[in-house]
């Protein structure tokens, strides 16, 4: 399969910058729809390099539909599906991950279901984005929905083997993720030694997301071998619109101080 427009926006962005920032929307997790375009709108005002939307229960159908064509006409950096299950495509998207859930137990989420997707995919004429996906303790709804396998977090060497194991099945990127807001369950994000494994592994670019809410966290991340941070519980902070845009000012300005480190000292 040929790289698309966003992958390759994606690749020259990490070649030219060495780190990215995407932005994760979860239309339910926000008051309204209007809420949840402008906050994407903030976030892209504010330097993140990529809008995601979807994960949850309930993020799908016409909800789905508007807030994906109000985020679109919204911003000026590509919409991204983070798709929870077949319902969660819109047409209205300019991608979507089609990931595969590595550490899942059910092979419905390793095939079937991005079988049942995969036409429709085709027909709206959204970019697929291979994604090898794996989900770390505490794993959250999408490891509950997933029946994942969880990756114990003291257990790094276990996720750096799904790791390598998803990119020699063909997948462009890895994603190991905490799911939503790790704190609710007492944990944080993926721990440092767990990027740094994984990543010492890969020869595709590497995506964490899962918990991070601070400066410190978001640096550390990058730092560790993190290629890509999804941010998304950080963004629904109850400081507004405006708020959201200075937590987009703050993290892209260290993905871009990070990213150049990066680049100085060829990755």
């Amino acid at each position: 399969m040929k790289m698309g427009k966003v992958e390759l926006y994606i690749n020259e962005i990490l070649q030219s910058r060495g780190a990215m920032l995407f932005t994760l929307i979860d239309p339910v997790d926000y008051k309204s729809e209007k809420e949840a375009v402008d906050t994407a709108a903030a976030a892209c005002r504010g330097g993140s390099d990529i809008i995601l939307l979807g994960g949850s229960i309930g993020a799908q159908g016409s909800l789905l539909d508007r807030v994906a064509k109000g985020i679109r006409e919204a911003v000026d950096v590509p919409l991204v599906l983070f798709p929870g299950n077949v319902a969660t495509i819109t047409k209205n998207a300019d991608a979507i991950y089609f990931q595969s859930l590595l550490n899942s137990r059910n092979s419905y989420w390793h095939a079937q279901v991005q079988m049942l997707g995969a036409p429709l995919i085709r027909e709206a004429g959204i970019e697929p984005l291979p994604v090898g996906y794996i989900l770390v303790s505490p794993g959250g709804t999408a490891g509950w929905v997933g029946d994942a396998n969880l990756v114990p977090r003291e257990k790094p060497k276990i996720a750096s083997a799904l790791a390598l194991t998803g990119e020699y099945l063909g997948n462009r990127f890895i994603l190991t993720d905490t799911g939503s807001n790790p704190r609710m369950q007492g944990l944080g994000p993926i721990p440092p030694e767990m990027i740094r494994h994984v990543k010492g592994v890969l020869d595709v670019p590497y995506i964490v997301g899962g918990g991070i809410m601070t400066i410190s966290e978001l640096r550390s991340a990058y730092r560790s071998g993190a290629d890509i941070i999804q941010i998304g519980t950080a963004f629904e902070n109850g400081y507004g619109i405006k708020g959201a845009q200075r937590t987009a000012l703050s993290f892209s300005k260290i993905a871009r101080e990070e990213g150049l480190k990066k680049l100085k000292k060829g990755r």
